[in-house]
């Protein structure tokens, strides 16, 4: 039961400072930006007629400007590019995988084929039918 009073008692300080604080706006944040908010909604958001003009300006079908066809053309090129940049990139390593890979092989065939030979050699030369001679 000793405990049971402290507890009480900071209960009590607790709800007593947050009742005196309650009502007071928080000092710690500035209130500056929030003293002209029309200013910055003007920057935002247009008048009614204009938004609904905005939209209204070309439709699906309405002919293009040349500056918007230009830069879609532009767009389109440059993505072009891109893609062939990568398909070259992409060939040019295999291409040099392959050689390597096709190196490798004659380098292992041409060390089986030196292994073949010099384990079939009979100090006869040239070697006819393979070294085998029937007597």
């Amino acid at each position: 039961m000793s405990w049971t009073r402290p507890l009480l008692l900071t209960c009590l300080v607790v709800l007593s400072v947050i009742t005196l604080f309650y009502g007071a706006d928080s000092a710690a944040v500035s209130d500056k930006k929030a003293a002209n908010p029309q200013g910055t909604l003007r920057k935002v958001f247009m008048p009614e007629a204009d938004a609904s003009s905005f939209f209204k300006r070309r439709g699906k079908r309405a002919v293009k400007t040349q500056d918007e066809i230009n830069a879609e053309q532009r767009q389109r090129l440059a993505a072009d590019e891109r893609r062939r940049e990568y398909h070259e990139e992409q060939s040019n390593e295999f291409e040099s995988y392959a050689e390597e890979e096709h190196d490798e092989q004659d380098e292992r065939t041409r060390e089986k084929t030196e292994q073949w030979r010099e384990f079939h050699y009979d100090d006869l030369d040239p070697s006819y039918e393979y070294n085998r001679h029937t007597v």
